[in-house]
């Protein structure tokens, strides 16, 4: 029966299952959605997939907050007198059973109208009747059958983020009239002279010189714009030749067109705007599902519940910025700690792993202080805020000046640095051999300015980038690495120092090796350990007991479990004690830099079991070869108790730093910068946050890229972690192809240009598409 498989959730019904319409479940609450499906007829929810749900949890008061109507006026996309509609984030959705039932919300409640998932975001579009129906009510719905929604403080302090779909409208409208264009000038191409000329040339011309005029004004507006602000502000960017080029082109057409001289550039100039701007749009590969910009709003709750000693109403949900020093707050079991805060009532056992990446379970008791971001994880407690949201360590380290820096600003790509001087030249060749043809042939002076203008527009500078970086932001992509923006490719390419943080990053969070150290057990001490750590749920006492072999299985006499301490139990005539060395009575000086379980047998210390952090496969392999051009560094909160097993895992001149705070982090890399030194950060928890965004280029590595990651320039999946050096070997790469790119455009545009200084360009004024792009 202990291997039995749970029909709703899949877990293993460990202790025993119960049993419901011939099926297992591991616990009531698997067995409870099971009947909510059978009695609404959706049980092809598990048609779909085997064992598509996830247990639900006790919610019981947890969202009495969504009774404030502010509160709920702020979380909805819509509402007016009887529709109401919200967006609601779903971590658990995963497959497609979740979204077939969760699209079928109606058929469970008949007040909800319509419900639509966003699969790659995991979010849920819920439409429902306000007037029957209530956001609280909602919530609780999806709860109960092991959907319960992500609501976090960052839903309630942002708007909704409109997407910015200008440059799919301007590249729509430039492709339609290049191709318009194009079509209009075949006469032209295949010369039907008699036809095109004697009767239908003036109309064809004029459409293309209409089809132009919003191609230049809307859609090439952006590099007008960009090229007038840079003169303006003394800077020679990019767009500055290839404004000039637009308006030469187009002023030419028209002038070709009205005077009758010809048909004009239309088909090179709308061709050039919608080429520019599809090397944009290539350029600009998101992962919208994915957020880069997080900080401890996304992860702290809306409200918390105030216990109010001595008033009628006992217990009240406030929002968290209401939240004064001296407020007692009851946190129920899995919920964040808002607030610095005293723990007054209850047993602590607050898990830091948003804060430390560390999963590790702290044990608080009484008098104790505890801090923002922690998760409590047995049970209710309460505590008393020693300061307000804002003030509370954690929350203090997003003031830092560093948080509201714009990398993408100050950084000045390859491509600016070289349009800069070749802006200059091409502006001192026009005027040079204009000057040069107003002596010699003043006829030709307007046609050569204007050639060298065309002929120099730097088409493919322009393009070699966006392309380049955008095809390599699309790799990393399929490989797990998702990057917040192309630019990041090249700030990536110029890395000379690389900085680690310890857990979490270099560790990982799924694991931890465990060694045993002390006297043997015999068969029957061995069994009385098994049996004693199998009726525990805390996550020590189950990875001690996944380690051990198999023994029989002994029905305990007694069993107590202590939060904090450990564990106590007897059978027959034999005792025994895990837990802390004060808790089985063992009083060692040793000083363990690890964790540790401890051991008593009939009140005699038997030994201990230390607890190891598992480092991520390849770990060594990837230091060694990015040591050969990086300058390697290990920058940890945690203390130096395993620093002499690290040395032998990374090469000799990684430095190590240990007992770090987040400010001493981000201390550390602003000191290296201000040497000269290029510094990438890699790190996983909120404690990195600081560090990560004074880096350079700041990577966070989660085991899950969708639920959990801090503020940061890209995300990377833990489990790509062996590829770090083949993605920083790409992005060199990538860097090379451009500048191969750039050295091949100046080589044939030099040939253009020859032609074009000569005055053998445009000699009979006009030009088709392909004599044109030749060049380019």
């Amino acid at each position: 029966m202990g291997d039995a498989i749970c029909y709703h959730c899949g877990d293993t019904c460990e202790i025993s299952p119960i049993k419901f319409d011939k099926k297992l479940f591991c616990c009531v609450g698997c067995k409870t959605v099971y009947e909510i499906f059978s009695d609404n007829d959706l049980t092809c929810y598990y048609d779909l997939q085997q064992a598509p749900g996830s247990t639900p949890s006790d919610i019981k008061g947890k969202y009495e907050f969504l009774d404030t109507a502010d509160i709920v006026h702020k979380l909805l996309d819509f509402s007016d007198d009887t529709i109401q509609i919200v967006t609601l984030h779903i971590p658990q959705i995963h497959c497609s059973s979740c979204i077939w039932i969760l699209e079928n919300l109606h058929k469970l409640k008949s007040e909800i109208k319509n419900s639509q998932i966003d699969f790659p975001k995991k979010t849920v579009r819920i439409t429902y009747d306000s007037l029957k129906f209530s956001l609280k009510e909602v919530v609780i719905l999806l709860s109960s059958i092991g959907y319960e929604p992500y609501i976090s403080l960052d839903d309630y302090s942002t708007s909704q983020k409109n997407i910015d779909r200008s440059l799919y409208y301007k590249l729509g409208v430039a492709g339609f009239a290049f191709g318009n264009v194009m079509f209009l000038s075949f006469p032209e191409y295949f010369e039907v002279s008699e036809y095109w000329l004697d009767q239908y040339k003036y109309i064809f011309r004029f459409l293309m010189l209409l089809f132009s005029i919003p191609v230049v004004i809307y859609a090439g507006q952006e590099y007008l714009i960009s090229a007038y602000k840079g003169i303006r502000s003394g800077m020679l960017n990019i767009d500055i030749p290839i404004a000039l080029g637009i308006i030469v082109l187009f002023m030419r057409s028209v002038v070709e067109v009205i005077m009758d001289w010809g048909t004009g550039f239309f088909d090179s100039l709308t061709g050039l705007i919608f080429f520019l701007l599809l090397g944009k749009f290539f350029q600009q590969k998101t992962y919208s599902f994915l957020s880069f910009e997080r900080d401890y709003k996304s992860y702290f709750p809306i409200a918390v519940t105030k216990i109010n000693a001595g008033s009628l109403k006992r217990e009240e949900s406030i929002q968290i910025y209401e939240i004064k020093k001296g407020d007692r707050l009851l946190i129920r079991n899995l919920e964040l700690i808002p607030v610095d805060s005293v723990l007054i009532d209850g047993n602590g056992q607050i898990d830091y792993s948003f804060v430390t990446g560390e999963s590790k379970l702290v044990f608080k008791t009484s008098g104790e202080k505890l801090y923002a971001g922690g998760r409590q994880g047995s049970g209710p407690i309460q505590i008393e805020a020693l300061e307000s949201v804002e003030q509370s360590y954690l929350t203090q380290l997003w003031s830092n000046d560093v948080f509201n820096q714009d990398k993408d600003s100050q950084y000045i790509n390859i491509t600016d640095t070289v349009s800069k001087y070749f802006t200059i030249s091409i502006l001192c060749i026009a005027l040079i051999s204009t000057i040069y043809w107003m002596f010699t042939d003043i006829s030709q002076a307007a046609q050569v300015c204007t050639a060298v203008l065309i002929i120099a527009c730097p088409c493919a500078l322009a393009l070699a980038r966006p392309f380049a970086l955008g095809n390599m932001v699309r790799i990393f992509g399929k490989h797990g690495f998702f990057l917040k923006n192309s630019t990041v490719v090249e700030r990536l390419a110029y890395l000379d120092t690389l900085i680690f943080d310890k857990t979490g990053t270099i560790t990982t969070n799924t694991g931890n090796l465990t060694s045993y150290k002390g006297a043997s057990l015999d068969k029957e001490q061995s069994n009385l350990l098994n049996s004693a750590l199998r009726a525990s749920n805390h996550p020590l006492s189950r990875s001690i007991y996944t380690t051990l072999t198999a023994h029989d299985i002994l029905s305990l006499d007694t069993y107590k479990e202590i939060a904090g301490k450990g564990i106590e139990a007897h059978y027959k005539n034999n005792s025994i004690r895990i837990g802390s060395a004060s808790f089985v009575r063992e009083n060692t000086s040793s000083p363990y830099l690890n964790t540790v379980v401890h051991i008593a047998i009939n009140n005699q210390y038997m030994g201990y079991y230390a607890f190891h952090s598992t480092y991520r496969k390849a770990l060594s392999r990837v230091f060694n070869t990015l040591s050969k051009t990086y300058d390697l560094m290990v920058l940890s909160g945690d203390n130096s108790g395993e620093i002499t097993h690290l040395k032998t895992l990374l090469p000799n001149k990684t430095k190590l730093h240990f007992d770090q705070t987040p400010q001493d982090k981000l201390d550390f890399i602003k000191a290296l910068q201000h040497k000269g030194k290029k510094v990438g950060m890699i790190g996983d928890g909120l404690n990195d946050s600081g560090a990560l965004a004074q880096s350079d280029v700041g990577i966070a590595i989660s085991e899950d890229i969708a639920v959990f990651s801090p503020a940061c320039d890209a995300i990377l999946d833990a489990s790509q972690f062996k590829n770090i050096d083949t993605y920083m070997s790409l992005s060199k790469k990538t860097i090379t192809i451009i500048k191969s790119s750039i050295l091949l455009s100046f080589l044939y545009n030099c040939i253009g240009l020859y032609f074009a200084v000569t005055g053998q360009l445009f000699l009979n004024s006009k030009l088709k598409l392909w004599e044109l792009f030749m060049f380019y």
